[in-house]
Parts: structure tokens; sequence; C-alpha cells
């Protein structure tokens, strides 16, 4: 079975009597370039255990499956399973767990299925969960890269560079951890039914330590960083007053900001990381102060 020839698709989910669900999300390929693509882009081989998350009918798993020693995909429709079992019979290496992910002990699941490989992330992530998702694998700490499709909006968010309109706080979050990669686009036309934005693939290799050095502490850090993002459209210390300006005064906070060599003016959406790094460490020093 085909399962990226549409008419064969349509088939299969009418056999099952399966309906398509906005609110998960769920957007199939039909296109098989696209899985063949995303699982040679995810680098898997038999050496590695490999996590989908939201496999829909199968096409990407089959793909991984081919490649990888070991495929667990997390479903949570449970209309999906009876399809994988019709779609996915014979491959011997493929595992089903249905649930949320974001419910689920991902440190258990690696410790459980993939004892003796090297665990790495493949998946088209749905919509309207990605942004959680990638937070929780990515703080979970287990894969050595996560590569996956989403919204090309969100996949330009989390590589975007200090200055630009896309960066945020998931592009810090995302590049203390990883070094992420954009690798392509996908058309809406790829999908059934055909989704009303462009998707990207993104590979996002863990880095073997975070990306910069502080001594406040990655929760305080991130806190920094969340508040720096607050105003957008306001300097960096008349958001940073929104987190610490009850402690410090507005004053208190613009000496920390001078003494970083960063201007009055500033926004946070042009600091690096290591600025970032910096103003955490000195916000954590003068609040130890206060």
């Amino acid at each position: 079975m085909d399962l990226c020839d549409i008419r064969e698709v349509r088939s299969l989910l009418d056999r099952h009597g399966f309906r398509f669900s906005k609110s998960m999300g769920q957007n199939f390929l039909i296109a098989g370039w696209v899985p063949q693509d995303i699982a040679a882009a995810g680098g898997g081989d038999r050496s590695c255990g490999v996590l989908e998350i939201g496999p829909g009918i199968g096409c990407l798993t089959r793909e991984l499956c081919h490649r990888a020693g070991k495929v667990v995909s997390v479903e949570l429709d449970p209309s999906l399973p009876p399809v994988l079992a019709e779609t996915m019979a014979g491959e011997d290496n493929f595992v089903l767990v249905s649930g949320d992910v974001l419910k689920l002990d991902v440190g258990q699941l690696v410790e459980e299925h993939f004892q003796g490989l090297m665990p790495l992330v493949c998946a088209n992530l749905p919509y309207n969960a990605a942004t959680p998702i990638l937070h929780a694998l990515v703080e979970s700490g287990r894969f050595e890269a996560l590569t996956v499709m989403v919204q090309r909006e969100v996949a330009q968010r989390l590589a975007a560079k200090p200055g630009t309109g896309a960066y945020g706080a998931l592009s810090a979050f995302m590049q203390y951890y990883t070094r992420p990669e954009l690798l392509f686009d996908v058309p809406p036309e790829c999908f059934l039914p055909a989704p009303k934005v462009t998707s990207s693939v993104i590979r996002c290799q863990r880095r073997e330590r975070p990306a910069v050095d502080h001594r406040c502490g990655v929760d305080f850090f991130f806190r920094v960083v969340g508040a720096s993002f607050a105003l957008r459209r306001k300097t960096l210390c008349n958001s940073l007053c929104t987190a610490f300006g009850s402690r410090l005064g507005k004053e208190g906070v613009a000496a920390v900001i001078a003494r970083c060599g960063l201007a009055p003016s500033i926004r946070g959406e042009a600091l690096d990381l290591g600025q970032f790094a910096a103003l955490a460490d000195g916000l954590w020093e003068a609040l130890g102060r206060a």
C-alpha cells in the first residue's frame, strides 16, 4: 500500500471510518518525497532508536522503520491504532504507544524502549501542540537530535537570530540547548487536508553543554529571558521591570543593564545568549543585595 497515494489514503481512511480532527491538527502527507527526505534528514540508522509523535497513518513511520533500529510512535487519536495496525503490519521494529506525549514520562519511555540505542526524535508534529512538545522533548535531555516538521513560522522562530522579528524566548530556549538548522519547506499541497500554511523541516542537534555559562542557575536565566520579551515594543528596562521592578525599582534595573554595557534604549530582541547570561547574572547579584 502506498501511504502517499491520495486514492489509497482515502480508501484506507474510509475503510476505517476515520474523520480528520481539526482540534488535533491532523494533516497527513500525500507526497512521497517528504517522508523520505525527513527520515533521511533525521540521520537515524540501525544503531538509533527514534521517537515519533503523531504518526498518523504511518507514511513517515515506515520510512523510519526501514532505517532505524527501533521506532516508537506516540499517537493521541484513539481512532488511529486500528489504521496503524494495518499499515504497519510486518514492521517488527515498530511500537505504538497510545496517549498524549505531554503526559508521558519521556525519560522512562526512552529507558524502556531504547536500551543500547542512540535516541533521536523524528516527527511531523501536530501544528497546535508543536511548541510545548518541543519544550518537553528538549528539557528531557534524552535525545541527540530532533528533526521535526512544523509550521514555517515556528521553524523560523526556532532558528531566528537576535535583532530579527522572529527572535524571541522560544529562539533563546532552543538555541541554548540545541543548534537549530532549517532544512527545507513543504508546501500545503503535500498534505491531506491541505493546511493554510507552509511547513518547514528543521533539525535541532543537541549541544554537549548549554550555549552559555552563567552563575544564576538555569531557571533564573530563563526567567530573565522571558521577562525580556514581556513587552516586545518597549525597552528592555521596561520589560524587565514587569518581573524585577518591585524589588529593584526601575533605576536598579537600568543600572544592571548599564553595567552589562547595554544601551538604555535597547530591546530584548537585540540580545544574544551571551548578553542574556551577563544580564541574568547581573540581576541575580543585584537581587541578592536588595
